[in-house]
Parts: structure tokens; sequence; C-alpha cells
């Protein structure tokens, strides 16, 4: 077992959260000072999303703060395209300030917003970084060639749905794209892929932990997978591991708001060698496992098949 699971899973849930909501799932997770913080998805009752912010010492126990993060925007272009709803966060950081990539809803479909703070008390919204339709955007934390990079998912009718890898001088204008890593037939991400938690360095390559869907007669499952991508060029994956490494199999991931998921996005790698993973189940709660890297990585390179 790559995995292990916190025996108090799940660790957040609606009731947890001091205003009204239907869910507390998909979170982004990092480390500020001596802080676990967590930018969290929920449900409002209307059914559209908003992001909570909630912390933590140990990583495990986590205190809702009052307020939502961050709502649809009320002015500007952002209210145009976030008019549906703000989801799916994920956290990194980079050149002293916290980097935020989003989902931003509207009736023109989905497309992905970049937000940045310093302090988790104050946001600012950067740029819409992708035109529509775009989910599941992470940042590596480190620049290549003088270049930021990100993976992405893009939405395509004509391929499944994969891993692209782009670069930006500014975050702002993305471009230099290239498919990195598509789904394989008949096998447990054959569906889809997306990227899960922003990459982690290793000494071996940076790990992407990633999602993949698998169609069944009784609706999509989601799991967790795991590639590694060369430390210099990201855009060339070493390998990817052939089998998940988390399913769904405790009552809080089968039953819930969209049953049989696992969805990350977000993890902490730690001093001793592990990493702190977190996913929302079934699009409800909010849980957390224990493994270590150099498993996740061995679990890339000894039993690998290929990104496309």
């Amino acid at each position: 077992m790559l995995i292990k699971r916190y025996d108090k899973n799940p660790i957040l849930t609606k009731d947890d959260v001091p205003y009204p909501v239907a869910t507390v799932h998909n979170a982004g997770i990092t480390k500020f000072r001596d802080r676990y913080m967590m930018i969290f998805r929920s449900h409002q009752l209307s059914g559209r999303s908003i992001l909570g912010l909630a912390e933590s010492k140990d990583g495990y126990h986590f205190k809702v703060h009052e307020k939502p993060f961050m709502t649809p925007a009320t002015e500007g272009i952002f209210k145009e395209y976030e008019e549906y709803g703000v989801e799916d966060p994920r956290i990194i950081f980079l050149e002293g300030e916290y980097l935020i990539t989003y989902s931003a809803y509207s009736r023109h479909g989905v497309r992905i917003g970049l937000a940045k703070t310093r302090d988790f008390k104050t946001v600012e919204r950067f740029s819409l970084i992708t035109e529509a339709d775009y989910r599941n955007v992470v940042i590596f934390p480190e620049k290549f060639r003088g270049l930021y990079a990100r993976l992405d998912r893009p939405h395509s009718e004509i391929s499944p749905w994969s891993i692209w890898i782009s670069y930006s001088p500014d975050l702002k204008y993305w471009g230099e794209s290239r498919l990195i890593m598509k789904p394989v037939q008949y096998h447990w991400d054959e569906m889809k892929i997306g990227p899960g938690a922003p990459p982690i360095k290793t000494s071996r390559g940076w790990l992407n932990i990633y999602h993949g869907v698998f169609p069944t007669m009784d609706g999509s499952v989601y799991r967790l997978g795991v590639a590694l991508h060369d430390l210099a060029d990201p855009s060339k994956i070493i390998s990817v591991g052939n089998e998940w490494i988390l399913q769904p199999e405790e009552v809080y991931e089968i039953t819930g708001y969209v049953h049989n998921v696992v969805f990350t996005c977000g993890a902490v790698p730690e001093e001793d060698g592990t990493v702190k993973i977190y996913w929302g189940g079934a699009d409800k709660v909010m849980c957390v496992g224990t493994a270590n890297l150099d498993d996740l990585v061995d679990h890339c390179l000894n039993n690998s098949r290929k990104p496309v």
C-alpha cells in the first residue's frame, strides 16, 4: 500500500465550515510559515462553488476561517468569467509569493484564473491564463530556461483528454504548448487524465501526482497515479506508473456528492522524506494520507508504461 490513509479521515466536512455550504473538497495545500494552509472548494446551497480557507499546525486538524477566501468576482473581466463559480485551486510558492490557479466557470465555459497572495489575508486576481475549455492547471514551483512552466488539461473532442505542458515569460502569456501524456485504452485512466497536485521535486525527477478516470456501467471512477518528469526538461516524462496509487475504497470516497472519487489538488513534502497527499472524497469531504516519496518514484520507475 503506497498511501496510508489517516485513520481519522475525513479531516474536513461541511459541518466544520462556519457559513452554509453543502460540500468541502478539492483543496490546494501549502506550507505558510509554520502552518499548513488549505484553500478548499465548497458548493454553496445554490450549487455554485466558492473557495474557503482553513489552517492547521500539524496538517491533520484544520480550523476554517470565518469568511470565504474567494468568491466569484463582482467587477471587471473576472466578473464575466467567474459568474458560475470558482473551483479546484492549486497553490505553489515561487519568487516570494503564493500563486493560486483555479477554475473559473461561466456561461462561456471553464477557464483558468491565476491569483496571488503573500499572507493569505488578501488575494489579488492576476490574470485569466487560458481560454475555454481548460481545467487542472498546475504551475511548477521552479523556472526552466528562465520560463515558468505549467501542466494543464484542455478539453478536446478529437483526442482523449490529456496532459499538456506550456511555458511563459511572465505568468500571463503562455505558449510553446505540447501534449506530453495521454490516457491508455482499457486502462485505469483510459477516459481522461489531468494534473493533480503541483509537481514535487525529488532527486530523480519531478513527481506528478495526477488523476485518471475509468468509465464503468455505474459511472466513472476517479483514481490517482504518478508520473516522473525530467528535472531539467519537464516536457520529458521519464516514466509513468502503470498502476494506480489510490482508488475509492472508504465509504466517504464511494458515496457522496459524486460517488467513487478520489481527487487531489495538493500535496506537501516533508523533511523526513514523506509526503502528505490531500484529496477530495466523493466531491464532498477532504481527506489526507501519507506516502514515502522514494516509494512513489520507485513505483514510476519499476512498473512503468509509456506516456503517449
